[in-house]
């Protein structure tokens, strides 16, 4: 009989895949629940941190190899693969490159207009008083810390300046890993595009993984899709860095992107067994 997977809200009760910890709950029966419900199933995964190991610079990342023919097979079985970045679209095509997956860029954003010159030349300037860098993302721009001597200073220092900024524009600012995003306010990000896409689609179970305070927008979707009667699972990706709220609001926890691999072969895996419905 297919059940439901208890939510968690607490860390010490969360459970870690390939992370030596006592599991509260088996991750075997995560591949079970969407097997069971396969096709009309939506696995949602965000790109860096959770696929791809986070580096010192965006272009620098790459998807682990062993995790791109998995998606392959996830995508043959299932109704929905898709990827779900911060990173325009063209960038995740590149680094993920399987057919028949999904890719929403810009946390979804991708639509909106253009950030302005005015405020991105301001994003610039504030930038270069502490040594960060700034990348353009269409709607948004990401100002980048990592590799700074003291990234964690940097950031803080620069944190209200950016806020100003942003109330001036219309955007609003979106912390990450090393990172502070200054993205268009009040529009639904990852969050919208994971129940936009399942909503069309009518999937009765959805797995969405992430590893930033980017990706609990996502989580809150796969709440009110529960609340719909819809099965869902919220994965955190554990790794240097990862923001502890992340993971008390996931139902599971991997390590990082090698056990989010292990994951996922494991749901390939169980929707090839015999007597799978897909």
């Amino acid at each position: 009989m297919v059940g439901s997977l208890r939510r968690l809200r607490r860390p010490e009760d969360v459970v870690v895949v390939d992370g030596g910890r006592e599991p509260v709950i088996d991750p075997a029966g995560v591949p079970a629940e969407i097997a069971a419900r396969a096709p009309r199933a939506g696995v949602f995964l965000d790109l860096d941190g959770t696929l791809a190991p986070i580096v010192a610079r965006p272009e620098l990342a790459r998807v682990l190899p062993e995790i791109l023919p998995t998606l392959a097979r996830l995508v043959r079985r299932l109704d929905v693969v898709a990827v779900i970045s911060g990173r325009p679209s063209h960038q995740v095509r590149d680094l993920v490159g399987v057919e028949g997956i999904v890719v929403v860029g810009t946390h979804g954003l991708e639509h909106e207009r253009p950030i302005t010159i005015e405020a991105l030349d301001e994003i610039r300037a504030a930038a270069a008083t502490v040594g960060a860098w700034v990348e353009q993302k269409g709607a948004a721009a990401a100002v980048h810390f990592r590799g700074l001597e003291d990234p964690e200073a940097a950031e803080a220092a620069l944190a209200g300046r950016l806020t100003v900024i942003a109330a001036t524009h219309d955007l609003e600012v979106v912390p990450g890993k090393r990172i502070l995003e200054l993205a268009p306010a009040g529009r639904p990000r990852k969050g919208g595009a994971v129940e936009r896409i399942s909503r069309a689609r009518a999937l009765t179970a959805v797995l969405f993984a992430g590893d930033d305070v980017g990706d609990l927008d996502a989580f809150a979707a796969l709440e009110r899709l529960g609340a719909l009667g819809v099965w869902t699972c919220a994965v955190a990706s554990r790794g240097p860095g990862a923001p502890p709220e992340v993971e008390a609001a996931a139902d599971l926890v991997v390590d990082g992107p090698t056990g989010m691999s292990s994951l996922l072969a494991s749901i390939a895996d169980r929707l090839e067994q015999p007597g799978s419905v897909t």
